[in-house]
């Protein structure tokens, strides 16, 4: 499920088995980088959205969580831990964090259930090609996500 109003109806009858929050973590700069940054911000999001299908009833996506890639992370996990925190008020059992900026690959400790995807440039793939390169990509998280799952059951 979406955040979105025409999926909220089908989360509010099925909340007792929604208990993981996705949240993209997706960077912005205008800086000379400006174009790899968007690359990795969209790579994301369309990992987001197909993690979603795969296992729509368990999950809810949320919409990404922006940061201006040059700040300082500190900031940034101060807020999502509040952040986590508020969800799991409301039953989100997992809160977990993906993004494809490295700079969070030196954070990652701070937050339990945060995961970096390498990012592939989509620029020069068909729709096909892209659905199935995400699908693959997925697939490789699914072990990952089923251990926490169950750890944490």
């Amino acid at each position: 499920m979406k955040w979105q109003a025409k999926e909220i109806d089908l989360y509010l009858q099925a909340k007792e088995y929604v208990d993981t929050a996705i949240i993209p973590l997706v960077p912005i700069s205008l800086e000379d980088d400006f174009k790899k940054t968007i690359q990795v911000g969209e790579f994301i999001a369309l990992f987001c959205d197909e993690l979603e299908k795969q296992f729509k009833g368990r999950v809810f996506q949320f919409p990404p969580y922006t940061y201006i890639k040059k700040q300082n992370l500190y900031g940034c996990l101060e807020k999502l831990i509040e952040l986590e925190t508020y969800l799991k008020k409301y039953g989100f059992r997992h809160v977990i964090y993906l993004t494809s900026d490295s700079t969070w690959e030196q954070t990652e400790s701070s937050i339990t259930q945060l995961i970096y995807i390498s990012a592939i440039s989509l620029e020069e793939l068909d729709k096909k090609q892209i659905t199935n390169e995400l699908s693959k990509q997925v697939k490789q998280l699914l072990p990952m996500l089923m251990n926490k799952w169950q750890n944490e059951s």
